[in-house]
């Protein structure tokens, strides 16, 4: 991965693209609209008892792994932690 495209603002065909994709892995995985806000809701619920998060930078995506002949959803999520319960 190129850290710098990382950092970059993506352009608009580039978001389209982006959000194309996930449009297809939604459909192949046959998963429900709500799918995804369910887990991100979730998960936030579960972490908020260990950390401290920037919810309005929570990012849950499903993806498709290339890694295998036959490809298959996975979820990955951004979460940024502001601190550490302890």
């Amino acid at each position: 991965m190129d850290l710098f495209k990382f950092f970059s603002k993506q352009t608009p065909k580039e978001t389209a693209s982006s959000r194309l994709k996930l449009i297809l892995i939604h459909d192949r995985a046959t998963v429900s609209p709500d799918f995804l806000e369910n887990i991100k809701r979730d998960l936030l619920e579960v972490i908020a008892k260990y950390a401290e998060i920037e919810d309005e930078e929570v990012d849950v995506k499903l993806t498709d792994t290339e890694e295998i002949e036959d490809s298959f959803p996975a979820l990955i999520a951004s979460i940024p932690i502001k601190r550490i319960k302890g």
